[in-house]
């Protein structure tokens, strides 16, 4: 189950059990006339799937054999597909409480939200000497806020951690693992949508077209790579579907759609005529750590506006923002961002990363990364709505202050599930 156990601070979540509940399962099929099918050949579709998707899968592969009315076989291939479980092997802290406490032995400490100064002691050749360090009102506002929810996040986290001990979901790090552990290697042949976005952006021939939405059925084994650009693909069968871009693969699960384009070109998705109970959105927010790596392109505050919420939102839509914990974006999306889109705020959560022996992935109480995200809640409302709400309506309550609880994906920016799959931490209507 994606939720394990739920209390009233919040949940404690199982992302990889989500993912590979998901039918990430391959048909297909194989004829030879009154000859078996090969081993051989069994053996290198294994050796090219694994290759294909090693960044986050494995698979496992079996066979039946029905027999058409010519007397040749006709076997159908069925690999099953499952998420790498190293990849949510997070054993320690990323940084230990250890190292942090002695980062900070030999600080005066002051109040730091009273106090603009703060006092730090550093030893020099025997000598100590006093530095003054002033803090900007954006490290200020920070500290206020992490005064503000420290006790949510600690007492509600604590809470929901001792359950998941007693029920064997987390475990106690033995001190074999703590000497032995080391950090994961991610692979090389890493996910490349972002650059293939960028690229479907720059076609203006299919910009140009309102191309029709791709559906892919159940006899669909194969789709040209140039059909997949600027325009939303549905697997509409059973089955996953396995696609080739860029010489990467990627698996389409059943009963889902996608749209590979730039956040520019959304015209695609709207000319679907489709409005949507839920959106969830996580975007690329700017700070010092993108710039500094040139990860990925982020978006400025008025490119985040434009995305056209109000034509995708269907009534009431559950609007869901992930937000990083500085607090001009934090802001910007209640004062600035859910008006401009008329959503009215109805609760402010937060992602609480753990270790699966129970830590934090970083020290609470760290001035620079915190072991939690927020995510914000809105209510879409129509002009009006907010004086003259249609009693017949019956609309879920969102609780507020809430925390999911979950051991993070190594890869970079991987959020935990809010939908169905075993459980939800979103209400259905």
């Amino acid at each position: 189950m994606s939720v394990v156990l739920q209390l009233s601070p919040g949940w404690l979540l199982d992302h990889l059990s989500f993912i590979n509940k998901i039918n990430y399962e391959l048909h297909q099929p194989y004829y030879s006339k009154n000859e078996p099918i090969s081993s051989v050949h069994l053996d290198s579709l294994r050796m090219d799937s694994v290759s294909s998707l090693g960044t986050s899968a494995t698979f496992s592969a079996s066979t039946t054999k029905p027999v058409d009315d010519d007397g040749g076989n006709f076997e159908m291939f069925i690999q099953r597909y499952v998420f790498r479980s190293e990849l949510f092997d997070v054993t320690k802290p990323y940084i230990t409480s250890a190292i942090h406490k002695e980062c900070e032995q030999s600080n005066e400490k002051e109040d730091l939200v009273n106090d603009v100064k703060k006092e730090i002691s550093i030893s020099v050749t025997g000598k100590k000497r006093k530095r003054c360090v002033v803090f900007n009102q954006g490290e200020l506002d920070a500290m206020e806020y992490h005064t503000k929810i420290r006790g949510l996040i600690l007492d509600g986290s604590s809470q929901l951690i001792q359950e998941g001990f007693k029920s064997g979901f987390l475990h106690p790090l033995s001190e074999k693992q703590d000497k032995c552990s080391e950090p994961i290697k991610l692979p090389l042949d890493t996910c490349s949508l972002s650059e293939l976005c960028e690229m479907a952006k720059h076609l203006p021939s299919l910009n140009e077209l309102e191309l029709q939405t791709l559906q892919l059925t159940e006899d669909d084994i194969s789709v040209t790579e140039q059909d997949l650009f600027s325009r939303v693909v549905e697997n509409n069968s059973s089955f996953t579907k396995m696609m080739t871009l860029m010489g990467q693969k990627y698996l389409l699960p059943p009963k889902s759609s996608f749209l590979l384009s730039d956040i520019s070109c959304m015209q695609p998705l709207l000319n679907c005529r489709k409005t949507y109970d839920v959106i969830v959105i996580d975007p690329p927010w700017q700070n010092k750590s993108v710039k500094r790596s040139n990860r990925y392109s982020y978006l400025s505050p008025l490119q985040i506006k434009q995305i056209p919420i109000p034509k995708l939102a269907a009534p009431n839509c559950l609007v869901v923002t992930w937000v990083t914990n500085r607090q001009k974006h934090l802001r910007f999306v209640k004062e600035e961002l859910y008006p401009s889109w008329s959503v009215e705020i109805v609760a402010e959560w937060h992602w609480v990363k753990i270790t699966s022996s129970g830590e934090f992935v970083f020290p609470l109480d760290s001035p620079h990364k915190k072991p939690y995200e927020g995510l914000i809640l809105g209510r879409v409302r129509e002009k009006g709505a907010l004086l003259l709400r249609n009693a017949d309506v019956k609309e879920l309550r969102i609780p507020d202050h809430k925390l999911i609880v979950s051991v993070p994906c190594t890869l970079h920016s991987h959020k935990p599930p809010l939908a169905a799959g075993g459980g939800s931490v979103l209400p259905q209507d």
